[in-house]
């Protein structure tokens, strides 16, 4: 089934396998800023030998980087790879603005779209640490309106032969889709036309309603699949910070940054940028270098109608690397216990096993073309091998939409990050070529 998906995944420039390297200390020759303090606050940075890595090889990742800036393929990238819990690697090459001179910088502020996901999902388990909700709590418990949910199938519309659960929305197998993926060109038109989905204006943008609004009409969308059985990318996110929001009785981006954010010291971390951090925002070409495709990304600079943990955040690449490092503690870092050890290791199992298939569509290409399953807010690696890109069993990753990525890999006991803002088709090419080279730069 894997095979017949690897079209979409092409077209889609997705081969899911988020990966963001949050590796970061010195910078090579060439590159056009050393270490911040802002950066270097992020954790302890460390010489790359001291924690089994190579400055030599590390520098290929800032020359190769910089070669596809001056190509004109990327405007600028900031990447960062921690290992051992300690920053290794960081650097920040371009430009902010292509359309401006000012130098990239270490505390550039990227929406990292998809890459929200994942925090969202930590709120939620949050929420069932605390034994405010649980995974197999119907969604309508807290959203009635998804009480009565239909599904397609070939012979019109039926009832649901369960109720979607929490967990459901976790691993994207609620039913749900998303306008700019799913193929049923009747749910694409239902959600066209309930605003969750804007074709030939922007993508994966639905901020402009209020949260009560988005679950009001998405629930009247049928759903794809009966709940639990297919595996389909899609707004299961959005609606699970819809469940945040009624379970904590704030809204999605106040409990995040009391939970999350602020314990965590993610300071540029949001769903939109004030005016005094404005001159950090990073913008892409007007165009995409490959095809000449207008890029459109969402508009950050006020606070949204709702707060869309789907593809709503702001982030840096020091901030994305604090929370990924969490992660890869064991969900605590610099004395902060932000989940329990066992949560984590619950959030990156394997959640579909042999009963959950992949959809056979674009909005199952964004898992399948990576060869990895998912857990809870995280594609996660099966085995060593069968990937096409270098890794461990258990690592775990998500990327976003406007090209940024991150992975954890416990067994190397690695973070990378890599931020940049390039949506088009080579934002694949980039993301395997960062893993790749930071993989070589590995040598105990």
């Amino acid at each position: 089934m894997r095979s017949n998906l690897r079209p979409y995944s092409r077209r889609w420039g997705l081969p899911a396998i988020a990966l963001v390297a949050v590796l970061g200390t010195p910078l090579v020759a060439g590159a056009q800023q050393t270490l911040s303090s802002a950066v270097a606050l992020q954790l302890a940075n460390a010489p790359p030998e001291s924690v089994g890595m190579s400055t030599a090889r590390l520098a290929r990742l800032t020359a190769i980087f910089k070669k596809e800036i001056d190509d004109k393929k990327l405007p600028g990238a900031v990447m960062m790879v921690a290992r051992q819990g300690k920053l290794a690697y960081a650097t920040a090459l371009g430009v902010r603005d292509p359309k401006g001179a000012d130098a990239m910088r270490t505390d550039a502020i990227f929406r990292i779209y998809s890459m929200t996901k994942p925090i969202v999902s930590v709120a939620a388990m949050i929420l069932v640490e605390d034994g405010a909700l649980e995974l197999t709590d119907p969604v309508a418990k807290w959203l009635p309106a998804f009480k009565d949910v239909k599904v397609f199938s070939s012979g019109g519309l039926v009832a649901a032969e369960r109720a979607m659960t929490v967990q459901d929305l976790l691993r994207h197998t609620a039913g749900l889709a998303y306008g700019e993926l799913t193929q049923n060109l009747a749910v694409k038109d239902a959600l066209a036309k309930a605003g969750l989905f804007k074709p030939g204006v922007i993508d994966f943008d639905a901020r402009d309603i209020s949260g009560a609004e988005e679950v009001e009409r998405l629930a009247k969308v049928p759903l794809l699949y009966q709940p639990g059985t297919t595996w389909e990318y899609s707004l299961a996110t959005d609606v699970l910070g819809r469940v945040v929001e009624a379970a904590s009785g704030k809204r999605l981006g106040e409990f995040m940054s009391e939970r999350i954010f602020k314990p965590l010291k993610m300071d540029d971390t949001a769903f939109w940028v004030p005016a005094d951090k404005k001159g950090r925002v990073v913008e892409p070409f007007e165009k995409d270098p490959v095809d000449g495709a207008p890029v459109r990304l969402i508009d950050v600079s006020k606070q949204p109608a709702n707060d869309s943990g789907g593809a709503g955040g702001v982030s840096t690449a020091g901030d994305y690397l604090r929370f990924a490092q969490m992660l890869a503690n064991g969900g605590a870092l610099d004395g902060e216990r932000v989940l329990s050890r066992t949560t984590i290791k619950h959030m990156t199992a394997d959640h579909l096993g042999s009963r959950v298939s992949l959809a056979a569509t674009a909005g199952g290409a964004v898992l399948g073309a990576s060869t990895y399953t998912f857990g809870l807010g995280f594609a996660v690696r099966p085995s060593d091998g069968v990937a096409p890109v270098p890794g461990s069993a258990g690592d775990f990753n998500w990327g976003g939409y406007a090209g940024t990525q991150f992975w954890v890999d416990p067994k190397e006991q690695l973070v990378a990050v890599l931020m940049v803002q390039s949506s088009g088709v080579l934002r694949a090419y980039h993301r395997t070529l960062f893993r790749q080279l930071v993989y070589q730069a590995i040598v105990d």
